[in-house]
């Protein structure tokens, strides 16, 4: 009897513990807390990344393939102690306690310092998921994809959807700028240390402190509560490890990072028929015999034939009357050594006069069922896609289109009272639908082309990097909307999204001429992660001779340094590869302590190395500069400046403002025509001593796959500067690809003539000019400039050594 009462007594106490919410199982990297309003499941992907999912009906929908693509991890040692109100989890960086009744999750490092506080407030609602967070006194949040609003997000709410906005819109560009996301991420970072993916495809609010400065949430207008902690600190870790979940963008073609050209053929919009076949091919022997570099080319939606049922917003993969001959057209514009050329589409097909696309897809079953509009073609079907690109897109593709410009992402929608199709709502099959357009022609193209892929596309959302740049999308060309595109490509890079564009000038222009504002925005274009130069305004589509020979001169000396610039830039490609580091950052993720740097927008890092600082006010005579911690050059003069200051600097029309980071080392090439227009067979190491430092030079063949097989090489430079002497070494290149033969000129800052310098140990000959420089090996030293010039007698075969007394 005793036994029993015993037995009895510890199932009461089993039965109140389940009910106070303290059931739990574990499996593996897995545990999951039963409460009375359902299972929370927490799944570990490593020490500083964990998911959450709270399910009310006890259930856990299956992985989607969409937004995430890595859902496998290796085993994480982990620890589960019980207390009494909540159970004690534990990782190598993390220390996370589980409350029991009601449930939420108070996240530390291991040091014990809280890092994120829920708080326990009711998760579901009948249309709606949502957390709420307490929000720290001196919290800033940062991300959410290309927000061209604010970059620090602290006290606003932000709706995130893919969507031009709604309510009353600009007389120019015709986009609510508050509203309107080509590519919202539901992915944010907070300054004290940790970042929040909310995984859903359903459109989501982020309530930053709008409502409450003491908390934050973030809601879903549907499905289940399924979110990311991703702990930093560091804001570079957090992007690195988000992109490890949704996928590192890959290696654009060499030749990506050179000059993106777009054109309407002679003739936009209600100017149709004066397109032509020949408008393209005279447009890049403009460019040739202008002796301005560029690599790719576009034509824009006036090439096809527009047909009644959607006008320009269907595709009939149907050349207009306009163009004559086009394989004609494709052949003379690669003879002219443009390396790609691309048309545009839209994610809605439709019957033109010879193929009649509509009626066929029709009958194939290939469009999406019940979609709202009829021609939208089922990009989410593996057969659909591939009856799209054997009927539609090899038409264009077998004659040497080589890729697509995918515009018109976010046109998927169900007709109205269908709720949910193929087991998705139509809310959500609207952001991702974006995912599986830009993908298709991606991966198509890039098998086809036996080279790297290449979508250039606007609409997006988290995972778009892979496939693989966006553009920021129909700006007006006026001075209201040149800083906000900045801060668009700010905010997106700290999404995730590092391969970005916009176009030079603006897009749709209604007012006068602006030359100021042209030549102005092209600064920003030419160091911005794409250069793209496009406009729709007939006849002069944003062609830089027709702005005069002033902004001309400004185009060719800006998109020469880009140039110029490509084994810099190239490098910083595989870094955004490999750590999914932005090539275009916002000074806070460098200096995360520094709130000066929380708000500014006109001022970003293009690399480790380059602070670019854009003049984006009309008519500006001078603009103040923040200078971070540390030291800086400034790229023109040369002058010396020290951070944690603002100054002030006279703003001269054709000068784009730069400053160089102290210990900087920038790998430059001989500038070219087009990429790989000669052999690079010196590289440039142009140095800013100060300290120690170092910086890893990438090469690979430029086209190929073969770097994801690990076909590459990086050559490792280090900086020394010290009371006695300052040293750069540059170490023989490391990896499976050989590069070629290349010797190395180095520039650097010196404050005082050197009494000698050595190479490896051997005294180089001290010069009298730089012609004289240019034909032998030795160096220079520029007393006016502080600047030395050494020529190498070693080329990349051997490591070298220099050290300068």
């Amino acid at each position: 009897m005793k036994h029993y009462s015993i037995l009895l007594l510890l199932m009461f106490f089993a039965l109140d513990a389940l009910a106070a919410g303290n059931g739990y199982t574990r499996k593996g990297n897995e545990i999951i807390f039963t409460t009375p309003n359902g299972d929370i499941k927490l799944s570990f992907c490593n020490t500083d990344m964990f998911r959450i999912q709270k399910s009310r009906d006890h259930t856990f929908p299956e992985n989607e393939q969409w937004m995430v693509r890595n859902y496998s991890f290796a085993p994480v040692e982990l620890s589960v102690e019980e207390q009494e109100k909540y159970y004690s989890i534990s990782t190598q960086a993390l220390r996370i306690r589980a409350y029991k009744n009601p449930f939420h999750l108070i996240v530390s490092d291991k040091q014990d310092k809280v890092l994120y506080t829920e708080l326990p407030d009711e998760a579901f609602y009948p249309d709606s998921v949502k957390n709420t967070c307490a929000m720290q006194a001196d919290e800033h949040f940062f991300g959410f994809g290309e927000r061209m609003d604010f970059l620090d997000q602290r006290g606003k709410k932000i709706y995130l959807n893919v969507e031009l906005g709604r309510g009353n819109k600009p007389a120019v560009g015709g986009k609510d700028i508050l509203r309107a996301n080509y590519c919202p991420v539901p992915f944010m970072m907070s300054n004290k240390g940790y970042g929040v993916f909310f995984h859903t495809g359903f459109p989501t609010e982020w309530n930053m402190g709008w409502d409450n400065i003491k908390q934050y949430s973030f809601k879903a207008f549907g499905g289940e509560l399924d979110y990311y902690f991703i702990y930093g600190p560091d804001f570079y870790k957090m992007v690195d490890r988000y992109t490890d979940l949704t996928g590192k963008a890959p290696m654009l073609p060499r030749f990506a990072m050179g000059l993106h050209v777009g054109t309407y053929a002679g003739g936009t919009w209600k100017n149709e028929q004066m397109t032509s076949d020949k408008y393209p091919v005279e447009l890049c022997k403009r460019f040739r015999t202008e002796g301005i570099p560029f690599d790719l080319l576009w034509l824009d939606s006036t090439w096809r034939f527009f047909n009644d049922t959607y006008g320009n917003g269907g595709t009939t993969f149907e050349w207009r009357d306009t163009f004559k001959d086009p394989k004609v057209m494709f052949d003379q514009i690669y003879a002219q050594h443009v390396k790609m050329v691309g048309l545009h589409i839209r994610s809605i097909i439709d019957n033109g006069p010879k193929y009649k696309l509509l009626d066929q897809a029709k009958k194939a079953k290939v469009l999406y069922p019940n979609a709202d509009t009829e021609g939208l073609v089922n990009f989410f079907d593996k057969k659909s896609v591939d009856w799209w690109w054997n009927n539609a897109v090899m038409k264009v593709a077998s004659i040497g289109a080589k890729f697509v410009k995918t515009d018109v992402g976010g046109s998927m929608s169900l007709k109205p009272g269908i709720p949910i199709e193929e087991g998705k709502e139509s809310a959500e099959l609207h952001n991702i639908f974006t995912l599986a357009y830009a993908e298709a022609p991606y991966k198509k193209f890039e098998q086809y082309n036996n080279m790297r892929g290449l979508t250039h596309t606007r609409e997006g959302y988290a995972g778009i990097q892979r496939y693989p740049y966006i553009w920021a999308g129909d700006w007006g060309t006026e001075w209201q909307w040149f800083e906000p595109v900045i801060r668009a490509g700010l905010n997106i890079g700290m999404s995730g999204v590092g391969n970005w564009t916009h176009c030079m000038g603006g897009f749709e222009q209604y007012s006068a001429y602006d030359t100021e504002l042209y030549t102005r925005w092209v600064q920003f274009g030419m160091f911005s992660p794409i250069a793209m130069v496009f406009g729709m305004d007939h006849p002069r589509y944003h062609e830089p001779w027709t702005y005069g020979p002033e902004a001309l001169a400004n185009f060719i000396k800006y998109d020469s340094l880009r140039y110029a610039l490509l084994p810099y830039i190239y490098s910083n490609a595989y870094q955004l590869h490999k750590t999914a580091r932005p090539m275009m950052t916002p000074l806070v993720m460098d200096y995360p302590n520094d709130e000066n740097t929380y708000t500014i927008t006109r001022q970003y890092m293009f690399g480790p190395g380059m602070m670019v600082c854009p003049v984006t006010t009309k008519g500006a005579l001078s603009q103040t500069i923040y200078f971070p911690e540390g030291e800086w050059f400034d790229y023109e003069t040369g002058q010396q400046y020290t951070g944690r200051q603002y100054k002030s600097f006279l703003t001269p029309l054709d000068v784009l403002p730069i400053y160089i980071k102290a210990g900087a080392i920038i790998p430059m090439q001989p500038s070219m025509q087009y990429v790989d227009e000669k052999p690079v067979d010196v590289i440039t190491l142009d140095v800013y001593p100060f300290g120690q430092s170092s910086f890893d030079m990438y090469e690979d063949d430029g086209l190929s796959l073969n770097y994801q097989k690990g076909i590459y090489a990086t050559t490792h430079i280090e900086s020394e500067l010290n009371t006695i002497d300052w040293r750069i070494t540059i170490a023989k290149p490391i990896g499976k690809y050989k590069p070629s033969t290349h010797s190395y000129f180095v520039k650097a800052y010196v404050k005082q003539q050197p009494t000698a310098i050595t190479e490896n140990g051997n005294a180089l000959p001290e010069l009298s000019s730089m012609e004289v420089l240019q034909k032998s090996v030795g160096w220079f030293y520029d007393v006016t400039a502080k600047r030395v010039w050494i020529k190498t007698k070693n080329n990349n075969s051997d490591a070298i050594q220099v050290i300068v007394q």
